[in-house]
């Protein structure tokens, strides 16, 4: 397991795991909800252009100089959840499933959002400065960066191909993003720029939360509590009693080993944490016991 994963890899909001975390289940239904309004906007027409052209011509990503519609802002964000064929978000909503699952459910429901949706906005802002062309739709570039992160933090986890060949994780998303590069500029309909966007943001992200570690629920609770930015001061009375004893007499438990010497409560902890987290990187979460679940729900209410 890597440093990272032993440092920042902690779990935030742990009640169960669970195979579609809010995010990611809002994030599919909506896919497929819009995918579908596009298929009856198709059969539509509005001046002998379809309503799906319409759609895609105001909220898909328009190149800034392109001559039939005009690029606004809020493209960069919905152009993720318009898709062209069956095909096209099928393979896009697998892979945030394969992928997203376990980042939310590690990392919790706020933080994965703010993720996915950077990861997307990164690469529709390097399509917009260095790519071109015909507009652009897909949730592609925000995936690539999920599928970074998910190389990242679990780069031993076996993927397999075709569900029959084991890849560890670094080494097949680390070529899907080589192949993207190498295929910029090729004469196919697919966005690569936008692709290698996510990836680059996805990356930036996580070396960011290494040094940082982010907390975005703990940050939209702070911010839903006025009362978290008053200072409050309170004085402590030493001669206070405890159960009645004084306060001073009072000690906090130690753990032994069995020839009695002592062992901080710390490293015992983070004894155990390293060992399910081990076991996470090489079987996932979904494989622990009951006990370990519990252990990682306590883990992340500390900060070792």
């Amino acid at each position: 397991m890597s440093y990272y994963d032993r440092q920042y890899y902690k779990p935030t909001g742990f009640g169960s795991f669970s195979f579609f975390p809010p995010v990611l289940k809002s994030l599919l239904i909506i896919n497929v909800v819009i995918y579908f309004i596009q298929v009856i906007a198709g059969n539509i027409l509005i001046d002998n252009v379809t309503l799906d052209d319409l759609i895609v011509y105001y909220f898909g990503l328009i190149p800034l100089h392109f001559p039939y519609a005009s690029f606004y802002p809020w493209q960069v964000i919905t152009y993720q959840f318009l898709h062209a064929n069956f095909t096209h978000i099928f393979f896009n909503m697998f892979m945030l499933w394969m992928f997203g699952m376990e980042l939310e459910n590690i990392w919790g429901s706020s933080k994965f959002l703010i993720f996915y949706l950077l990861s997307g906005i990164g690469g529709a802002l390097l399509q917009l400065f260095v790519g071109g062309g015909a507009p652009t739709i897909g949730a592609s570039g925000a995936i690539f960066g999920v599928m970074v992160a998910f190389a990242m933090m679990f780069p031993d986890r076996p993927i397999y191909l075709y569900f029959l060949l084991p890849i560890k994780a670094k080494y097949l998303i680390a070529f899907l993003v080589v192949f993207e590069f190498l295929s910029v500029g090729s004469a196919d309909v697919i966005a690569h720029v936008v692709h290698i966007g996510g990836a680059i943001t996805g990356f930036l992200f996580i070396l960011a939360d290494r040094r940082y570690n982010f907390d975005f629920d703990r940050m939209y609770r702070n911010l839903k509590n006025p009362n978290v930015f008053k200072q409050t001061k309170t004085k402590i009375d030493r001669n206070k009693h405890v159960f009645g004893f004084p306060e001073d007499e009072v000690e906090d438990a130690d753990f032994y080993e069995i020839d009695g010497s002592p062992k901080s409560k710390k490293e015992f902890d983070q004894e155990e944490i390293d060992r399910i987290l081990d076991k996470i990187s090489k079987s996932g979460y979904q494989n622990l016991t009951d006990e370990e679940k519990r252990i990682l729900f306590e883990a992340s209410k500390k900060d070792y």
